[in-house]
């Protein structure tokens, strides 16, 4: 198969004007000029994109599929009074309407682009989507508690949990890890258990840090909406607390789960140079969750402080609860205009610099940049194809700056991963879309009445 288009932009290397890509099985096994290939390789099958990028697939870094139901339901609200009011409709939701719910997350996931997503779940819904989806995955299975005295139970329950998932899911695009929720939903004890589960295993380990004030406050003060309303909403209102006169993340240090191989952290909004100094010393990377972080109030990551200390980062779209659509081309514009806002041309960040974070960086951060993120001979044919032929694109001079500030989920026109198309022109090859249409609108009236 040979896949051709007006640029090619493999990420490791300058784009290619007039280029194009042999794929041989689920590889890619040659990447040069249009006239090149046709000429090396007159046999294969060419399909050609015309005025396009065609580029490895969006890494995402932190997704809740399963809450895509959820899309617009809590808007215009901060983040504390956001989290309470989706945990207060979760109770509405059958195990059936959360799968649904996951399914729905994996197409409009494929439609943007995206071909690897690292996904946070209780139920495990998001594994099923994902797989039956054809998506490249790190499932994350979510554990929380206040209660020391449920701390060992929980943790052996999302083992067994994990332990299950493995067994019944693709291993070749699927990976297992566990999620400790965040600092104001886990005893220190849970921290301690899953860094003595995990020891030196490379298992994946995500954990939401310092995203609000609200939590930064609880942390270091022991007071604030989280530490007061939502533990109380939560059944953890009697557990003692006591405020720690630090950071979060310098707090979750003290528990050992950040010392573990293979951590990514979420948010990371609220950190000082003490902090960024702990996650460079022990190699964590970080989520970068631009529009959600913006639309809760949350606050702005330090992007710059991270990279020029060497932290390996990527970007999220996180929870379709908090950012109303799966759309990873407004996350990227949306995280590079507000960098642009914040620092001025100090530290004046490009849309290739951004384009990389959404491809290579969170492959990356996820530790499997040996097999996708790039374009390149012998990684995995996770590609896309976007088109960039609409008037408001055309002169197309640098392809960069069109894929990340003109180009939306609209525009891809081939969303591929492991060499077999799973969208194409508007039509999704992996899974049925048109039965769940009515289901979802039930889901949704469920949960606004």
């Amino acid at each position: 198969m040979l896949l051709l288009a007006r640029y090619v932009l493999p990420m490791s290397a300058p784009y290619i004007e007039d280029g194009g890509i042999v794929i041989r099985g689920s590889d890619i096994f040659a990447v040069g000029m249009r006239a090149e290939l046709l000429a090396a390789y007159p046999d294969e099958e060419v399909t050609d994109y015309g005025l396009a990028a065609l580029m490895p697939g969006f890494v995402d870094l932190h997704t809740h599929l399963e809450y895509s139901v959820f899309c617009g339901v809590v808007d215009d609200l901060p983040y504390t009074r956001w989290k309470m009011e989706v945990q207060r409709l979760e109770d509405r939701l059958t195990e059936d309407d959360w799968r649904e719910s996951a399914v729905l997350g994996s197409t409009e996931a494929i439609r943007s682009g995206i071909t690897t997503i690292a996904d946070v779940t209780y139920s495990g819904a998001s594994l099923e989507a994902a797989d039956s989806a054809g998506l490249r995955a790190v499932i994350y299975r979510e554990v929380s508690s206040m209660d020391a005295g449920k701390v060992e139970a929980e943790v052996a329950a999302a083992f067994d949990d994990m332990r299950a998932w493995e067994a019944r899911s693709n291993t070749a695009r699927m990976s297992i890890g566990i999620a400790p929720h965040g600092p104001y939903t886990c005893h220190p004890r849970l921290f301690q258990a899953v860094a003595e589960a995990v020891g030196t295993n490379d298992t994946h380990v995500s954990l939401h840090l310092a995203g609000s004030r609200d939590e930064y406050d609880f942390v270091k003060y022991g007071s604030s909406p989280l530490g007061q309303d939502f533990r109380t909403q939560s059944g953890w209102g009697e557990e003692a607390w006591m405020p720690t006169g630090v950071s979060p993340v310098r707090y979750v240090y003290q528990w050992g789960v950040l010392e573990l191989p293979n951590v990514l952290a979420v948010h990371c909004v609220h950190v000082d140079s003490d902090d960024i100094a702990i996650l460079e010393r022990t190699d964590v990377a970080v989520a970068l969750c631009a529009r959600c972080n913006a639309k809760l109030a949350m606050g702005t990551a330090p992007l710059g402080d991270f990279l020029a200390k060497g932290l390996r980062v990527g970007m999220g779209t996180d929870s379709p609860a908090s950012n109303s659509t799966i759309d990873f081309f407004a996350e990227m514009r949306t995280g590079l205009l507000v960098q642009r806002s914040l620092l001025g041309s100090k530290d004046f960040f490009t849309a290739e610099e951004f384009l990389r974070l959404a491809t290579i960086g969170g492959a990356k951060a996820l530790k499997l940049d040996r097999i996708t993120g790039s374009l390149e001979p012998g990684k995995r044919a996770d590609i896309i194809a976007v088109d960039l032929s609409h008037s408001y694109q055309v002169p197309t001079e640098n392809p960069y700056s069109a894929v990340v500030l003109t180009s939306n989920l609209e525009d891809v026109l081939l969303t591929m991963v492991d060499g077999k198309a799973l969208y194409e022109r508007g039509q999704h090859l992996s899974v049925e879309t048109e039965p769940m249409r009515e289901r979802f609108q039930d889901i949704r009236r469920k949960i606004r009445d």
